[in-house]
């Protein structure tokens, strides 16, 4: 994990999630394989902490990490329920970058 908000993004601990927020942890931070919380998040199929850290002002489109994108990441995983969160907020599906270079050859792979 990139940092403390990342993993507890990625491991659904959402009152961990909730104090680092409260304590100034900051909700777009890059870094590590999941390249930020909303992705981690999306990784591990935690709609709660998603529509957290969205609520919160995380980037629905932020790019980094292996998948790319968060939406790439719960396409990959086949979270339809996460992946239509993030298209609800306005996830871009033609977003290039990550491993699978956008969220419809993630759903494919």
């Amino acid at each position: 994990y990139g940092n403390a908000l990342q993993a507890a993004s990625f491991n659904g601990y959402k009152e961990i999630v909730t104090l680092l927020l409260d304590k100034g942890a900051n909700v777009n931070a890059q870094g590590g394989p999941y390249g930020n919380a909303l992705q981690a998040a999306s990784a591990g199929d935690h709609k709660e902490i998603v529509t957290l850290l969205l609520d919160k002002g995380a980037n629905v489109n932020a790019q980094g990490g292996s998948y790319g994108n968060a939406l790439q990441a719960a396409s990959y995983n086949g979270y339809k329920v996460v992946a239509t969160l993030l298209l609800d907020k306005g996830a871009d599906v033609n977003v290039q970058g990550g491993h699978y270079s956008n969220a419809l050859q993630a759903a494919s792979a």
